[in-house]
């Protein structure tokens, strides 16, 4: 296994471990579909390689990667363990000086990856840590995967981020904000429908930030001049966008929703709704624009599914400021919280804030929002009972939908159902755990 030559038939097989967000599962469908062209085969068995797509977020994210890593090799300590991804590019030192990490790749690199693998694979390298300055990296790495269901696929429309929140140590990461062309973007999603994909989710680090400047900064088109071409030009039934700041749901993109294509669907990065909180994040918007931006969905497009990421216990947020945060949220339309408990992040600017809050205050405040939110999801979720909605098939047997406001149904008295067939269902129930009231599921029928 320590040496596999490939000028031989041979196939190298690996496995893929993704950690974090929607663009690292994103780079992983792409990884996947680069190493299947390179002669390499997916084996989730034995592999002779385990490819780590790491996420940094939080410290905590880095150890678990490192505590997999270790795993691994007590698995199978012949196996190569290659890590890349956002913590091979800002943690790059704990990798580099981990025995059981074979190969360390950072994301400024990830373009060479199967290069770099095969290399070692041949014992013909003479390091182990490839990284350089994320920030000069112009390339996105355009192309990706489809879903397991081959119906839905994310497409990365954008990758970086300008914005340096103080709790955020993303763009250290992924480099600055980089846009994919609006005709290429057309091009690809032209090429997904003809590999049946129904449904589009537009993803990246930061897509408010879309800039496609092919004529010029001046003239740069935004992520609204994106979604108008994708509707004119593209046989594509759905469409999804990923995180949004509430500054960033503009009148024209309200509009661009009234288009029934547009998944009536949104989740928007809040992070606080206390204006003092915001500021000391660095977010450019105040609570004003958090309120604006929900009742602005409620009234234009209702009905829709509203999640939101909201952190808790950032060092600055004092008892008053989540108070008014709670308060806010509670008076305002929405679907659903993802309550993140703060946690220091080696490497961002919040770390030096003199304030800080105890771990069992932060635990306190993220039981009373996650609380909040069950709540409110299973309010929601009993209002959809007897409602008509399109779904489109994700699961042929035991048939299962996705509605297009984000709600799956089970279906009813249907045994099978083509997967990416778009259908007319009713609601019937609504069925939740005792556990849990964020872990339930419709059930439904064909109609």
């Amino acid at each position: 296994m320590d040496r596999i030559d490939k000028s031989t038939d041979e196939k190298i097989s690996y496995q893929i471990h993704t950690y974090g967000c929607k663009v690292n599962s994103y780079d992983s469908g792409l990884l996947q579909n680069r190493l299947g062209g390179s002669g390499f085969v997916v084996d989730q068995d034995q592999p002779q390689v385990h490819i780590l797509n790491t996420c940094a977020v939080t410290a905590e994210a880095t150890k678990e990667a490192v505590r997999q890593i270790r795993r691994l090799k007590v698995k199978n300590p012949l196996a190569k363990v290659v890590v890349t991804g956002c913590a091979a590019q800002v943690d790059t030192e704990q990798f580099a000086d981990l025995p059981g990490a074979d190969l360390v790749v950072a994301n400024s690199h990830k373009g060479e990856l199967e290069d770099l693998i095969q290399k070692s694979l041949n014992n013909q390298l003479t390091e182990k840590t490839f990284k350089s300055n994320i920030f000069k990296k112009e390339d996105l790495e355009a192309g990706g995967g489809v879903e397991k269901d081959h119906t839905r696929s994310f497409l990365k429309i954008q990758d970086g981020c300008n914005s340096f929140c103080t709790y955020c140590v993303i763009p250290f990461a992924r480099g600055k904000s980089r846009s994919i062309e609006i005709d290429e973007l057309v091009q690809r999603v032209q090429q997904l429908y003809s590999q049946g994909v129904r449904e589009v989710v537009l993803t990246g680090v930061h897509i408010g930030d879309y800039s496609d400047e092919f004529f010029g900064k001046e003239n740069a088109r935004g992520l609204e001049d994106l979604i108008e071409q994708l509707l004119l030009r593209t046989d594509v039934q759905r469409f999804r966008l990923s995180s949004l700041e509430p500054v960033e749901l503009t009148p024209r993109l309200i509009e661009l929703y009234q288009d029934p294509r547009m998944c009536a669907h949104f989740h928007m990065s809040i992070q606080s709704a206390t204006t003092k909180v915001l500021s000391d994040m660095k977010r450019q918007y105040s609570a004003k624009d958090v309120e604006f931006s929900l009742q602005q969905i409620e009234n234009k497009i209702p009905g829709a599914f509203v999640g939101m990421d909201v952190i808790v216990g950032f060092p600055t947020e004092t008892e008053s400021d989540f108070e008014e945060t709670y308060q806010r949220l509670q008076s305002l339309a929405w679907t659903r919280i993802h309550v993140f408990p703060y946690s220091e992040r080696p490497g961002t600017y919040a770390v030096r804030y003199p304030q800080k809050n105890r771990p069992e205050v932060i635990k306190e405040r993220s039981r009373r929002l996650r609380e909040l939110s069950s709540d409110r999801y299973a309010i929601q979720a009993l209002q959809q009972i007897g409602r008509t909605k399109k779904g489109l098939v994700i699961k042929g047997r035991s048939p299962r939908v996705v509605t297009r406001d984000y709600w799956t149904v089970l279906l009813e008295g249907a045994e099978s159902l083509p997967v990416g067939q778009e259908i007319d269902v009713q609601v019937l129930g609504y069925d939740h755990s005792e556990s849990g009231r964020m872990t339930g599921f419709h059930r439904g029928r064909v109609l």
